[in-house]
């Protein structure tokens, strides 16, 4: 698996060669980085905020899709390796927070450079063991996934109605939802030893909120839940106060680094 592009599919619309951190932000299934469209602006200027795609979309347009969870946390692993040199953060949104997950577990399973925080939005807890039979998001028919899709309100109404767009759009969405329902370890290891923060929205109808319970047991620093008004898609209602969130959670973290918030070398 290659990178798109020297620094893997990375989209940032305010490039910072030097900054006091970065924040790298994992979409939604069917998504890219448009999800995060309009955010840079309201982060500090110091910071370089980095907006990103899985194969199929966006800078990784080219690429062929990546239907397991693994695969898709190398892929990413080998594209943001050289922007892993600064202080980082991940923000995951709906499947993107299971990535976003499981790429911090990996750094810590390697023992290299952790996150200074990890931000989990929408997104259920992973369970241990078998809990089972998997999800059938993946596996509905073409009527029922669009229905599905269109009671979320995050897809645009046109890929939905529009024949063409849809058979575009479909094996690509499927793929995506692939990585959910294909979620539960076998086993979960020690808590990850990453600060994390869960985000909902407050009538979500995909992600059911006793879902969201284990994930203060998954890591050793749990800062708290914070709900928004709205569905699965609520960030799309809260960006800014969502913003201020981030922000002041990483500000307080940088500073408490040995140092502050002077970049590494």
């Amino acid at each position: 698996m290659r990178p798109a592009g020297p620094l893997g599919p990375v989209t940032r619309r305010r490039p910072v060669d030097d900054p006091a951190v970065r924040l790298f932000f994992f979409h939604h299934a069917g998504g890219s980085h448009l999800l995060y469209r309009g955010w840079t602006r309201h982060f500090p200027e110091d910071w370089d905020i980095c907006l990103l795609d899985a194969p199929g979309r966006g800078n990784a347009q080219a690429l062929p899709l990546i239907r397991d969870c693994a695969d898709l946390v190398a892929f990413f692993d080998k594209g943001l390796t050289p922007l892993l040199n600064r202080p980082f953060a991940f923000f995951g949104h709906s499947v993107g927070a299971r990535v976003a997950y499981e790429f911090a577990c990996r750094l810590a399973e390697e023992g290299r450079e952790l996150p200074l925080w990890l931000g989990v939005s929408s997104f259920r807890a992973p369970q241990p063991g078998s809990v089972g039979p998997p999800l059938s998001h993946s596996l509905r028919s073409d009527a029922e996934l669009r229905d599905w899709l269109g009671s979320t309100g995050g897809i645009p109404e046109r890929l939905l109605t529009d024949d063409n767009l849809w058979k575009a759009f479909a094996p690509l969405m499927r793929s995506d939802l692939g990585l959910a329902d294909s979620w539960d370890r076998d086993t979960l290891g020690p808590p990850l030893p990453v600060p994390l923060t869960v985000f909902s929205g407050s009538d979500d109808t995909v992600v059911a909120r006793h879902k969201l319970d284990r994930w203060p047991q998954l890591t050793d620093n749990f800062l708290g839940t914070h709900t928004y008004s709205g569905g699965h898609f609520y960030l799309n209602d809260h960006r800014e106060p969502l913003v201020a969130r981030v922000t002041e959670t990483v500000r307080a973290l940088l500073g408490s680094r040995p140092g502050g918030d002077q970049p590494t070398s």
